[in-house]
């Protein structure tokens, strides 16, 4: 098979393998094999005799072909001077407004997949999202990848649907309004049918100069299209799988045939009945209403003997009024499974069962978490800054994580997030689910988990990093000439430092960055709160940690400069300097970082954990650890305003440093424990 997507991109120059962090060098590790070599896949004997299996899970790829060609020829794109292609991509202001990188993930992609090659990975597990809206020139674009790396390293893939991949359960008409266009500015492209495609309704209202291109190949596909295109890759039986099943078939492993896996695997026959009210069907209860067929794609692969992979397609799509369009499924996930997928949460407790009762190795992956993701702190988010912040629409709820738990699932993997996480949920009976939440490649830290099942039912969690990804600044020229056009405009500029990057993860820094200055903090946060945080350092903040007054906060604030050169201020400031002295720091410490600085660092715990103590030098976070002890001492009080403001900000991101391990780990299959490793 030719492959057109890497040119410029020497599959020699492999990532190095470096602990958990991997960089581009001239060719692979010693240790590892030459990626010129086509490994032959894993055997069942080879697994029988001891060889340890590895499957690296890569969710939320958001995978957008950046050299993709429009089969219509309607949008050219942009000529890029390193890479002698056109690339087709959405802008930087776009990206730097999204939880999802648009463009460099698509260079993230191949680096994973290089590393996973040298690592002699076979099996790669794609738990939703895998595509950036479905749109077909991305979802071709993705094929032909996942079919190289398949042709060349003996991979297999198996994906999973995320709420991007589809955003409905059919095609829709769609488009974007910021792909990146000539001379800087925004090229909206949409799909006929769309509002901005259709002469009787008004076009896209966009501050771009240039006019909207219609073209087919950027509709949003159903579940049809994307499992027709991605059929090799799980989402239909292949001649080399050992087993697999759906949910709507009537065979077990007793009596399997691959052709009778084919005759029941048929898109029409993998779909269910969907109500506003809960499961149609067999389930269906006397008064559902606005009820119809819906595809499900979910199913269980044997890829090696006796290691099953239970791909759970978790999208719940409900009717709305009329019964022909949908809601999203982003915030339903598992809440919505049990009431409204009854049959596939029916289908994953008698896969367990089976499983245990024929000796196989079961994991499961889906794109929705299966536990909480923020330590415990959900309840204390809510209250901090409001019940409809920081995505709690997506947690789900315990009682849905201990009927999980309750369907003898031992250990899950999903996405959604974006976040580096460990969760643990028990059922009442005392089964325990281990919920592994993988990062994105396509957002800060970028890394993806790799699972080694191991003898006497333990399983190794690592989180691989990927510190350096060749080419990822290779649509830069792109970038500043969007910047110099926005400059022009007058319009509201990003902070084009962003380029300086030296390698990938600090570019995901600085994305995740941006977001907080641009959507987290204008978003999550209350104004009072956001704007006391960002009027604050640190040494302000230590001195108003103890400072008597009973006066609030903002009025505190609006009157700093007064306030500083008072008796009461000085005061603080000698107690304060006191305190850190004996801690061993000094003001300047406290004064060199500013409340923008804290928003950052809280934002880094929550997405990454553990793996975002490398960009938190430790001197600033026993700074954080002294503020949380002094204003927790304060807030008892109950009479401070300033403690009671910020206190709970400390104490959530003392939270998001300590939880469940959740870069290095051996997991216990037969009681749920977990053992730290060291990296």
């Amino acid at each position: 098979m030719q492959f057109k997507h890497f040119s410029g991109f020497s599959l020699a120059a492999v990532s190095t393998v470096l602990g958990i962090s991997i960089s581009a060098c001239s060719s692979p590790p010693a240790s590892t094999p030459a990626l010129t070599s086509v490994p032959t896949s894993i055997t069942s004997t080879e697994l029988a005799t001891g060889q340890e299996l590895q499957i690296a899970f890569m969710p939320d790829i958001h995978f957008h072909d950046i050299y993709a060609s429009f089969s219509d020829a309607a949008f050219t794109g942009l000529p890029n001077s390193q890479s002698g292609k056109n690339a087709t991509i959405r802008s930087m202001a776009a990206q730097l407004k999204s939880t999802r990188l648009f463009n460099e993930n698509y260079f993230a992609l191949l680096a994973a997949l290089d590393d996973a090659a040298a690592r002699g990975v076979k099996l790669i597990a794609l738990p939703g999202d895998f595509s950036d809206d479905g749109q077909p020139l991305h979802i071709r674009g993705l094929a032909a990848i996942l079919q190289h790396y398949s042709d060349t390293y003996g991979m297999q893939f198996f994906a999973a649907p995320g709420n991007h991949d589809p955003v409905r359960p059919f095609s829709r008409p769609a488009g974007k309004s910021d792909y990146l266009g000539v001379n800087g500015y925004e090229q909206p492209i949409y799909s006929p049918g769309s509002a901005a495609c259709s002469a009787k309704l008004p076009a896209v209202q966009s501050h771009s100069k240039l006019s909207t291109i219609c073209s087919e190949e950027v509709k949003e596909l159903g579940y049809k299209e994307i499992m027709a295109q991605l059929a090799p890759f799980g989402f239909y039986p292949q001649p080399d799988y050992i087993y697999w099943e759906t949910p709507y078939s009537d065979y077990t492993e007793h009596n399997y045939s691959a052709n009778l896996a084919k005759e029941q695997a048929t898109y029409k026959q993998r779909q269910y009945e969907i109500c506003l009210q809960g499961t149609g069907g067999r389930y269906k209860q006397p008064g559902f209403s606005q009820c119809s067929m819906v595809p499900d794609s979910s199913y269980l692969v044997e890829p090696v003997a006796g290691v099953w992979l239970l791909a759970i397609d978790a999208n719940v799509y409900l009717p709305q009024a009329g019964g022909s369009s949908y809601a999203g499924a982003g915030n339903a996930g598992y809440n919505r499974m049990f009431s409204h997928k009854t049959q596939v949460t029916d289908w994953i407790t008698q896969v367990v069962q089976r499983a245990e009762q024929t000796g196989k190795t079961l994991i499961a992956f889906s794109h929705y978490p299966m536990t909480e993701f923020y330590n415990g702190q959900s309840d204390a988010i809510a209250e901090q800054f409001g019940a409809d912040s920081f995505q709690l629409a997506r947690r789900p709820a315990d009682n849905v994580s201990q009927l999980l738990a309750a369907t003898g699932l031992k250990l899950h993997i999903g996405g959604h997030m974006h976040f580096n996480d460990t969760g643990i949920s028990k059922s009442p009976d005392g089964k325990v689910l281990v919920n592994v939440q993988a990062p994105s490649l396509a957002a800060y830290v970028p890394a993806y988990k790799l699972v080694s099942i191991k003898p006497q039912q333990k399983v190794e969690v690592q989180t691989v990093v990927l510190d350096d990804v060749p080419r990822y600044n290779e649509l830069f020229e792109h970038y500043q000439q969007e910047h110099s056009t926005l400059a022009q405009q007058g319009a509201q500029l990003w902070n084009n430092a962003i380029l300086t990057a030296k390698n990938y993860r600090e570019f995901t820094n600085w994305h995740l960055s941006e977001l907080t200055r641009q959507r987290f903090l204008p978003q999550d946060w209350p104004a009072p709160l956001r704007d006391n945080l960002l009027a604050l350092n640190g040494w302000q903040m230590l001195v108003l940690s103890q400072l008597q007054s009973p006066q609030p906060l903002a009025q505190l604030l609006a009157e700093l400069p007064t306030l500083q050169q008072s008796p009461n201020w000085q005061q603080a400031a000698t107690k304060a300097n006191t305190m850190i002295i004996e801690a061993g720091f000094d003001a300047e410490d406290f004064a060199n970082w500013s409340g923008f600085d804290l928003a950052l660092d809280f934002y880094r715990l929550r997405n990454a954990g553990s793996l975002a103590l490398q960009d938190i030098s430790p001197q600033r976070l026993a700074q954080y650890q002294l503020l949380t002890r002094l204003l927790a001492a304060k807030a008892e009080t109950g009479h401070d305003s300033f403690a009671r403001q910020f206190g709970g900000v400390f104490q959530l991101l003392q939270a998001f440093r300590h939880g469940e391990s959740d870069a290095h780990f051996m997991l216990d299959l037969t009681n749920g424990s977990l053992s730290e490793l060291s990296q």
